[in-house]
């Protein structure tokens, strides 16, 4: 019991010891705490008062700063003020001094003038004096001469116009001498000048192609089982195959270079690959026609650029590409349509005529050789009409007219297309008569055939020895055949003149397609 007294009484007491402690602690805190508080206020009240003092300083540093400025601002001002006053000054004592000046020289002009008026009116008088010497003086003369005024001037004029019209004649009649002399020298210089700087080349057409092969077994599938495939290629292009023991060669053979040119892209390509059967072949002729009509335009093409002629219609630029494939007397017609161009365009520029006008007639004075096959008429006329219809200059249609001499020629650019067509087709070398005539010949040869009704196309071939002639077979029937050749044939007699004799070969081909579905 006196341990659990002793227990009890040591717990409270520890309480009572552990309340004081804690009591007297925080007291002791609170005190300090205060304390610490009060130090702070004092240490901020002296900080905000210093503070004040010092803005209260700078507050009037700053304004003793801007009085300064002010002040200094202020003095500038005057100082530019003065200066400017100073200026106007000067300005108006010189404004001054050149009014001063000029109301000298206003007194010196006026005393001048003062002056002259009295020289002219002293010169008046003398002039009046001279008019009377000069009567008296007239009146003599005319009682010593017995002539008037009047009629002396026209005796004399009579007189020296007599003179002159004698010195006139004799002048004019050396002029015309030496203009004409030396228009002849100018004439021959213009046109070896402009043949000189146009030395173009001509190259002769020939009437074959030879047709490279990768070997001599190419020549009998060429040729097909039993010469289908060779007829076939014939019969389409209008073109005679040689194949013969030239080694590796082929020999395609023409009048028509449009033909043979077809015909040579089309075994080529054939060649290429591999597959020659009658149906290839009617599809690598096709493509090769549309290949040949590119290169046609991009022919006509050429021949503008390299003239530089502008602004002309797309179907003349066409038209001078087929050229590219047309010879006159052995020479090309494009080629020698250029040379006119450029020959014409050089002697324009020497006399100071319109180049370009000269050089677009030359160009375009052959045009109608493109298709005086097709139409009747002479290639000048067809080439006016052609001109004509797609909005050509009459110029140029004078110039295309007159440049054969059938019509008198009436503009420089007319003379000169026709002295230039003249040089191009009379150089040595550039044309061959013969195989014009020949090709003539052929062309005349198709024509006939073709003016017989049911005829779809003929080719002269074998050198105009043969001619084949496709008929329609809806329209022509087996037994007609033999008719319709024997009467070409009496027609080829009777206004044809070759050599040897023709022969006569008609086609007439039906075919039935049908699709199996």
């Amino acid at each position: 019991m006196v341990v659990l007294f002793c227990i009890v009484a040591f717990l409270v007491g520890a309480a009572v010891f552990a309340y004081l402690g804690y009591h007297y602690g925080y007291e002791t805190r609170r005190k300090k705490a205060e304390a610490e508080i009060g130090c702070a206020e004092e240490e901020a009240k002296k900080i905000l008062d210093e503070a004040g003092k010092q803005a209260e300083s700078q507050k009037k540093e700053k304004l003793l700063e801007a009085k300064d400025e002010i002040h200094k601002m202020r003095l500038d001002a005057d100082k530019d003020l003065k200066e400017r006053r100073n200026e106007v000054t000067r300005q108006e004592r010189r404004i001054q001094q050149k009014e001063e000046n000029l109301d000298r020289k206003i007194d010196n002009l006026e005393k001048k003038d003062e002056i002259l008026q009295g020289k002219i009116k002293a010169a008046e008088e003398k002039l009046n004096e001279a008019d009377v010497i000069k009567k008296s003086q007239l009146e003599i003369l005319e009682k010593i001469s017995g002539f008037t005024a009047e009629q002396a001037k026209e005796y004399l004029l009579s007189a020296l116009e007599n003179e002159l019209t004698h010195e006139k004649a004799v002048k004019i009649a050396a002029y015309e001498q030496k203009l004409k002399d030396e228009a002849e020298d100018k004439a021959r210089d213009y046109i070896s000048l402009a043949i000189a700087r146009c030395a173009s080349d001509q190259v002769s057409e020939a009437t074959v192609s030879v047709v490279p092969l990768p070997n001599d077994e190419m020549k009998g599938r060429i040729i097909g089982r039993e010469g289908r495939n060779i007829r076939t290629l014939e019969t389409l292009t209008g073109v005679d195959l040689i194949i013969d023991d030239t080694p590796e060669a082929i020999t395609l053979s023409g009048f028509d270079l449009v033909r043979r040119e077809v015909a040579r892209i089309a075994l080529e390509k054939l060649i290429a690959d591999g597959r020659i059967h009658p149906a290839r072949i009617e599809e690598m002729v096709e493509k090769a026609k549309r290949e040949v009509d590119h290169q046609i335009r991009a022919e006509g093409e050429r021949a503008v650029m390299e003239t530089n002629v502008h602004g002309m219609h797309h179907e003349l630029v066409k038209l001078l590409g087929r050229l590219r494939f047309r010879t006159s007397y052995g020479q090309n017609v494009l080629n020698h349509s250029i040379e006119v161009s450029i020959l014409a365009g050089l002697m324009a520029a020497e006399l100071g005529v319109d180049v370009n006008l000269a050089r677009r007639a030359g160009l375009l004075h052959d045009i109608g050789k493109a298709l005086n096959h097709e139409i009747e008429g002479s290639h000048v006329q067809i080439g006016v009409d052609v001109c004509r219809k797609y909005k050509e200059s009459p110029e140029i249609l004078h110039a295309i007219e007159a440049h054969h001499g059938d019509v008198e020629t009436k503009t420089v650019v007319a003379c000169l297309v026709q002295a230039a067509d003249a040089i191009s087709a009379a150089r040595p070398g550039a044309r061959r008569e013969n195989l014009e005539n020949y090709i003539k010949r052929l062309q005349k040869l198709e024509e006939i055939c073709n003016s017989f009704g049911g005829v779809e196309k003929s080719y002269a071939i074998q050198a105009g020895r043969e001619i084949r002639i496709m008929v329609k077979p809806e329209t022509v029937k087996d037994d007609d055949m033999v008719l319709i050749a024997r009467d070409i044939a009496k027609r080829i007699e009777n206004e044809l003149d070759y050599p040897g004799q023709i022969k006569v070969h008609m086609i007439r081909e039906s075919r039935a397609i049908e699709f199996a579905k």
